[in-house]
C-alpha cells in the first residue's frame, strides 16, 4: 500500500509540474504577442492558455519573424 500511495504521489506532482511548465509557456507566449502585435482579443488568450507544450514552442518561434498575428497561427 505504501509503494501505491508513493507512486501516486509522484504522479500527482510530475503533473503539477507539466501543468505549471505549460502554464509559464502560454504566458510566455502571450507576454511576446502583446509586445509585437498590442492587445489580444480573448479568443486569441483562450486558444494559447488552451495550446499544448508543443504548440507554444512553435508560436514562440514563430512570433520572431511573424508579420501579423494569423501568421503565427498558420
Amino acid at each position: 500500500m505504501t509503494h501505491e500511495w508513493v507512486r501516486r504521489a509522484r504522479k500527482k506532482r510530475e503533473e503539477g509540474r507539466a501543468e505549471g511548465r505549460a502554464e509559464r509557456g502560454a504566458e510566455l507566449v502571450l507576454k511576446q504577442l502583446r509586445l509585437k502585435f498590442g492587445e489580444l482579443d480573448a479568443d486569441t488568450v483562450t486558444r494559447v492558455r488552451g495550446a499544448t507544450e508543443a504548440d507554444l514552442d512553435l508560436w514562440a518561434e514563430r512570433v520572431l519573424t511573424a508579420g501579423n498575428l494569423a501568421d503565427v497561427f498558420a
